[in-house]
């Protein structure tokens, strides 16, 4: 890379039975061709030489601390151990996949709040195997907003937002049934989500005055009160605090004609009200290299945008493309931060 982060990216192991192992080592094993920051995976390293080994794949793996990640990368995938020992098999989680997929997130962020990675990179996880053993949290996003807790200032307000070089997109209200999305959504939530989104672009994207485009909730953004209330009743206010503020907002518009090529030239992001408003289109335009970054955090956290695809797992089909992305967009924050 032109310029590097200071720091290895800590990427965390996600569910063990998924295909996080194998687009981890497939991406590693194109980390001079792609010009990959040095990261390391948080892991049980005898799993991942086994993972190796069910996809017929020659591999070093290096068992090491964080600050010896960088030097070992360019010869061997450095594994840092999280003490969780690993049975589940591709495909089949078990028992040790929750504490294997939380302990790796618990470690990562921890790492790099205390100055040891620049950035953390999840793998999916399997959230309902999570649920099974207890986990509370609606998805990553939620846990990893309690892990940046302070005692000052408490959990911080995470906003999920979808980037691709085509398109980035932030949903204002996201892991709830659209009927708990509309009881959500007010003027205060719109407008403490597209202000971190619109602080972040300018500070870990480098957009100095970011166009931000705010979608209507209604077919035809309520087609002035006769499709709905909500364009006039919750999204005009929060739109004139923005603009007060000297955001450049833009909206309510209607979310049908936001998406096509045109129109997306005309901004850097679009927020949307509602899970599936925003992420249909991305996925759409660039579902191989999406990539779910967790603004509002006081950390870099990106993440590939799909699932754990057990059919998969183990096979050598998955592709690495998004975990690729999500390293790379890491390291481009993590150096722009530095």
């Amino acid at each position: 890379m032109a310029t590097a982060p200071a720091k290895p990216l800590a990427l965390t192991l996600g569910e063990p039975a998924g295909i996080g192992p194998d687009i981890t080592i497939a991406a590693w094993l194109r980390r001079r061709e792609l010009d990959l920051p040095a990261f390391y995976l948080l892991g049980d390293e005898a799993m991942i030489a086994q993972r190796a080994r069910t996809l017929g794949t020659e591999i070093r793996i290096a068992a090491v601390s964080p600050g010896e990640a960088a030097t070992a990368f360019s010869d061997a995938l450095p594994v840092v151990a999280t003490g969780e020992r690993v049975t589940a098999v591709p495909g089949k989680p078990d028992a040790s996949s929750a504490p294997a997929a939380l302990a790796s997130i618990r470690q990562a962020v921890s790492d790099v709040r205390a100055g040891l990675a620049s950035a953390v990179v999840t793998n999916p996880i399997a959230k309902s195997v999570l649920y099974r053993a207890g986990f509370r949290h609606p998805g990553h996003t939620e846990f990893l907003a309690e892990l940046a807790a302070t005692d000052d200032a408490g959990a911080p307000q995470p906003v999920m937002m979808l980037w691709s070089p085509r398109l980035a997109v932030v949903p204002v209200t996201i892991h709830v049934s659209l009927r708990d999305a509309l009881a959500e959504l007010t003027s205060d939530l719109i407008v403490s989500t597209v202000r971190i989104v619109a602080t972040e672009l300018a500070s870990r994207f480098g957009i100095a005055r970011p166009r931000i485009a705010i979608s209507g909730l209604n077919p035809h953004a309520g087609e002035d009160g006769s499709l709905g209330h909500e364009e006039q009743t919750v999204i005009a206010p929060a739109l004139k605090v923005l603009r007060n503020d000297g955001i450049d907002a833009r909206g309510p518009l209607p979310a049908d004609t936001m998406f096509h090529d045109a129109a997306r030239n005309t901004y850097d992001c679009a927020v949307c009200m509602y899970h599936d408003q925003a992420l249909i289109p991305i996925k759409t335009v660039a579902f191989d290299d999406a990539v779910n970054v967790t603004l509002g955090l006081p950390f870099i956290r990106t993440s590939p945008d799909h699932g754990t695809a057990f059919d998969i797992a183990g096979t050598g089909k998955a592709n690495p493309s998004s975990l690729i992305a999500a390293l790379k967009l890491a390291g481009r924050m993590a150096a722009a931060n530095s």
